[in-house]
């Protein structure tokens, strides 16, 4: 037997092993090309292309990243860069963290196609969405599977003329021939195409698009303003037709429109918009309703980016928070709290049961209950447009801000303390000298002299007295004299002038230092402030009085050699304008003054026409001013040589004022002109813990609609607490232990004490942790609750008072919450089938995540046309539910009255829902708490989304004025008469503030809270109620 020559092969091994990959190169093309001739491409199961870069894409269902080569065909194009993301990006970059999270259900099999759908695409339109991207699109709610309308298109050049939707069109295109061929999409605002080298949706890739962020747009038609919107060239082939999407997103403004054009790619040639005879239907929808979504394609388009990036949240309320889940920690049994507080009568005081009130007057008996710890409901990141929660005026804030809360620290070397008056001069009054509403009128026209004028040499007039009102008795002028005898006459609006021992300058910082003056008496600067209803005559001149016409007050400057201001240069003058002199020039506020004056100059232009006149033989030099009126804002009379230059203003040459400025700018630094201040970057300051939620009040702000929940003291929550917790472990001899304060809620009654609801984590010796939630009253000393209140004739015994006074605990008689109570969720719907299966899913989800069976869901159907509403309810996966059918128009509070009606236990809890709701995970509890059979009711404050916002990224306001989410005892809704169907009958809004009326005269008390992550979702008016449009169309509407 010959042996095998291992040596042989040895020798020969590298040549041998080319010899077998040759020998396979030329097996795998031989069956490529096989394969290429029946239609089908060899698929690579390699992901990486020429050039060396490995080509990612999403998942699918099972978490496998195939490859993009693997999704196309050898015949689409020879470069395979539009393969990746656009760009070289991958479609995770583009969309971080989208394809990990979502369960990608893309659809590979389409619907069998009939050759009478050519000549038409599908078209599904999401109404009333805001913001210009196309990821904007993705983040709708309802976004691929329940759009709004549902239509065709016989082209792909789309404009409705509409603002705030989105559009999916999607269909098969048939090229007319094989080759080669180029797309662009053009749009107004953002666009996306997506092709599939087939006819599968899940193969579809990126090709073109317009701009990522809703910037970018473009003119119709315009299809290469921007080198994303042209695709590479593909290789099409006539008798295969290929899968597209088409996304497009249109903001508030613009000209809105979206385009796709296609040719062939030869030199030369213009793109055209892709007409009827190339493209057809996926499938027709005519005969679906809305619920029917299984025949909609989810492909990459669809998918990718369907959740925004997950990013550091804005809003604090999406924290997470122990009160959130703490529903999911078992409770303590009811025996383990017998006997641990004394029972006591609770009767507040606010109550106003059999009290006549107006019609909606309801809402000014509703209060608002304290919470600690922070549950952060304060919308802080929507202050930027809406800061109603500080006391300051919004026109305020955006004058002066928050700067009288500063005091700024005296600097190093500042020996004078009255100097660092005159730096906090404007911003760091006493509240004391400012003037109230009804003072001002008074000040107008009560204002004095402060000073007489100090003896002047050289002729001038006797100086009269300041005018009295018409038909009063004017005093006698007042004699001179010299500044340190007696003390001045001042006004009330500056008592704190008086106090300073003489007048401060307006500006912040010290003044320059002094620079010598001709001997000459400080001048008197007039403050004035115009009386309502009086205006001077633009035409009639003012007379050159030495005195005022008007009443006023005079404020003596400082002696010449300490305080002089420093004037900064001149501004531009108007065109034509032009000064005989520098005594004439226009100073202007210091750089560092320009914060707190300059935003007050447009009121001194209306001020200008009625300031008074001052003596003109006052030289400018020599002026120094002290006043809290800025020199920009004295009328022009008041400056030196204004006069002189408006009678020489058409005797000179438009060069004068050039000629005269260079003048001045030769002449160095004039006596007494201002310099160009400095900016103190070393400047601090102190200041005191400021809270604002002590300012706040338990009254039902209707005004505030970004503040939260008012915060309860940590002293009061804590003490509670631990007066509570002495009373438990004296019961149990130790037992509990207490791990954290979870929620304390109080409603105050300052009559006779205050309500508390305790939540807090224990751990119980050699147990878990427990759940303790429980109603206590804090019985002020001495408060005794009488028949006139209207309790019940069981008799109460009084609380125990503490040797110190103090209030102590009691346990409140009939104010205890069950937790098995059942819910009933009574939701009224008509041609709402997108909002409906959204709202199935959402409860769906509720009974998932917290296993709670003790709920039910009543939907009131008005004769729904978009869906079937009963089978949506059978299919969902709920613990219970009703399906009750009624006829006519759409009517909320009978709707509502129906399903309640349909509850049979009269112990069990309605909540009157709305259907456009995102519930908390706590909602269940949160009812159950704050309902109590004959006592409480409860009614949720819900945060409005805004147009484009989502529970995600929450943006809107808390609806402060709403009561159309209502949870109220059975028993208690029937008592006070249920909804008031005669009124309220074919239309909606105002019963729920009637209710509330009711509820409360019945001696309910109203819990009033916000719940974080409770959301109104924004939703479209447009085609609900069935409402019709003003042109019909074979469109579906929910």
């Amino acid at each position: 037997m010959p042996r095998l020559p291992v040596k042989k092969i040895r020798k020969q091994m590298k040549l041998l092993l080319l010899l077998l990959l040759l020998s396979c190169a030329a097996w795998l093309t031989y069956v490529h090309l096989g394969l290429v001739r029946q239609g089908r491409a060899l698929r690579q199961r390699l992901g990486y292309g020429r050039d060396g870069e490995k080509l990612t894409g999403v998942t699918d269902g099972r978490g496998v990243h195939p490859a993009p080569s693997t999704q196309r065909a050898e015949d689409s194009s020879e470069s395979r860069e539009e393969e990746q993301a656009p760009e070289g990006r991958d479609l995770d970059m583009l969309f971080p963290g989208a394809a990990g999270r979502l369960p990608l259900n893309f659809t590979h099999q389409t619907p069998p196609w009939r050759e009478e759908y050519k000549g038409q695409v599908n078209l599904h339109v999401f109404e009333d969405w805001c913001g210009g991207a196309v990821g904007h699109l993705r983040r709708n709610l309802h976004f691929p599977l329940f759009p709004h309308t549902r239509t065709t298109v016989k082209k792909l050049a789309v404009s409705p003329k509409w603002k705030n939707y989105g559009l999916r069109i999607f269909g098969f295109i048939h090229p007319a021939r094989d080759g080669d061929v180029q797309f662009s999409v053009a749009s107004d605002d953002n666009s996306e195409f997506w092709l599939s080298p087939d006819e599968s949706p899940a193969a579809a890739q990126l090709v073109a698009f317009v701009g990522k962020t809703g910037s970018e747009w473009t003119a119709p038609g315009e299809f290469t303003k921007f080198s994303s919107q042209v695709s590479k060239p593909r290789r099409l082939m006539a008798s295969r037709r290929y899968y597209f999407e088409l996304l497009h997103k249109q903001d508030d403004r613009g000209s809105d429109h979206v385009e796709v054009g296609w040719r062939a790619f030869l030199p030369g040639l213009k793109f055209e918009v892709i007409s009827s005879a190339h493209i057809s239907l996926y499938t027709d929808e005519s005969a679906l309703k809305m619920d029917h979504v299984a025949h909609v394609p989810q492909s990459p388009a669809s998918h990718v980016g369907g959740r925004p990036p997950q990013e550091e949240t804005s809003a604090d309320m999406l924290r997470p928070d122990p009160r959130d889940t703490f529903f999911l920690t078992p409770r303590m049994e009811s025996s383990s709290l017998e006997n641990v507080l004394e029972p006591c009568a609770y009767a507040p005081t606010y109550v106003v049961k059999d009290f006549p009130i107006a019609r909606y007057q309801g809402l000014q008996f509703v209060y608002l209950s304290f919470v600690y710890p922070n549950d952060y409901t304060r919308l802080t990141h929507m202050e930027t447009d809406n800061k109603c929660f500080y006391r300051e005026s919004p026109l305020y804030l955006e004058r002066f801000g928050f700067y009288k809360y500063m005091k700024m620290d005296k600097e190093e070397g500042d020996e004078d303390e009255e100097e660092e008056v005159q730096r906090r001069a404007f911003l760091f009054l006493n509240p004391d000298d400012f003037l109230d509403d009804e003072d001002e009128g008074e000040l107008l026209d009560s204002l004095e002299p402060t000073e007489a004028a100090p003896p002047r040499s050289g002729p001038q007039s006797p100086a009269p007295v300041a005018p009295a009102e018409p038909g009063a008795t004017p005093a006698p002028p007042t004699p001179p004299r010299p500044r340190d005898e007696g003390t001045p006459r001042h006004s009330r609006a500056l008592s704190w002038a008086a106090r300073a021992a003489r007048p401060l300058p307006l500006f912040l910082g010290r003044a320059p230092p002094p620079r010598p003056a001709a001997e000459q008496p400080p001048p008197k600067v007039y403050v004035t402030r115009v009386r309502p209803g009086q205006r001077a005559s633009p035409r009639a001149p003012a007379p050159r009085a030495p005195w005022p016409r008007f009443p006023g007050v005079f404020l003596h400057p400082r002696p010449l050699p300490r305080v002089q201001l420093r004037a900064p240069p001149r501004p531009p003058r108007a065109h034509g304008r032009r000064t005989g002199g520098p005594q004439a020039t226009q100073p202007r506020l210091p750089a560092r003054a320009q914060a707190s004056q300059g935003d007050r100059e447009g009121q001194a232009r209306t001020m200008a026409p009625a300031a008074p006149t001052v003596d003109s033989n006052l030289s400018s030099e020599a002026r120094p001013v002290t006043s809290f009126l800025s020199l920009s804002q004295v009328s022009g009379p008041q400056l030196p040589g204004e006069g002189e230059e408006e009678e020489g203003e058409d005797d000179g040459a438009p060069g004068d004022e050039a000629e005269s400025e260079d003048s001045e700018e030769a002449a160095g630094p004039a006596l007494g002109r201002w310099r160009e201040d400095a900016i103190d970057w070393q400047r601090t300051f102190s200041v005191g813990a400021v809270d604002f939620e002590l300012l706040r009040s338990d009254w039902n702000d209707l005004r505030c609609n970004v503040s939260g929940n008012l915060q309860l003291p940590e002293a009061e929550a804590v003490d509670v607490t631990a007066q509570y917790m002495e009373r438990l472990n004296a019961r149990h001899g130790g037992r509990f232990a207490l791990l954290r304060i979870v929620n304390v809620e109080k409603r105050r009654d300052s009559a006779r004490g205050s309500r508390f609801l305790l939540e807090l984590e224990l751990q119980e010796r050699g147990g878990g942790r427990l759940r303790l939630s429980e109603y206590v009253f804090l019985r002020l000393p001495g408060a005794r609750v009488g028949d006139a209140d209207g309790e019940s004739p069981e008799p109460a015994p009084a609380a125990s008072v503490r040797p110190d006074g103090r209030p102590e605990l009691c346990r409140p008689l009939r104010l205890a919450w069950r937790q098995d109570v059942m819910v009933h969720f009574i939701v009224p719907v008509k041609n709402q089938a997108r909002w409906v299966a959204q709202f199935l899913a959402d409860m769906a989800a509720l009974h998932a995540r917290t296993g709670d069976s003790r709920f039910s869901v009543v939907l009131v159907d008005f004769e729904s046309e978009d869906m079937d509403v009963e089978r949506a309810l059978r299919a969902a996966r709920l613990p219970r539910y009703q399906y009750l059918r009624r006829t006519g128009n759409f009517e909320r509070s009978a709707g509502l009255q129906a399903g309640v009606d349909a509850v049979e236990d009269a112990s069990s809890i309605v909540f009157l829902c709305d259907l456009h709701i995102h519930f908390p995970p706590n909602i269940l509890d949160g009812i159950r708490k704050h309902c109590v059979e004959g006592r409480l009711a409860f009614a949720p404050v819900v945060m409005r989304l805004s147009c484009g916002s989502s529970p995600r990224d929450p943006h809107g306001y808390w609806e402060v004025n709403g009561f159309g989410l209502f949870g109220i005892y059975k028993s208690d809704f029937d008592r006070v008469g249920g909804m008031n169907t005669e009124e309220f009958r074919d239309q909606w809004g105002g019963e729920d503030w009637e209710l509330l009326d009711r509820v409360l005269q019945a001696g309910l008390e109203v819990e009033r809270l916000r719940l974080r992550n409770f959301y109104h979702h924004y939703h479209s008016k447009r085609g609900m109620w069935s409402v019709r449009s003003r042109k019909g169309s074979h469109t579906g509407a929910s």
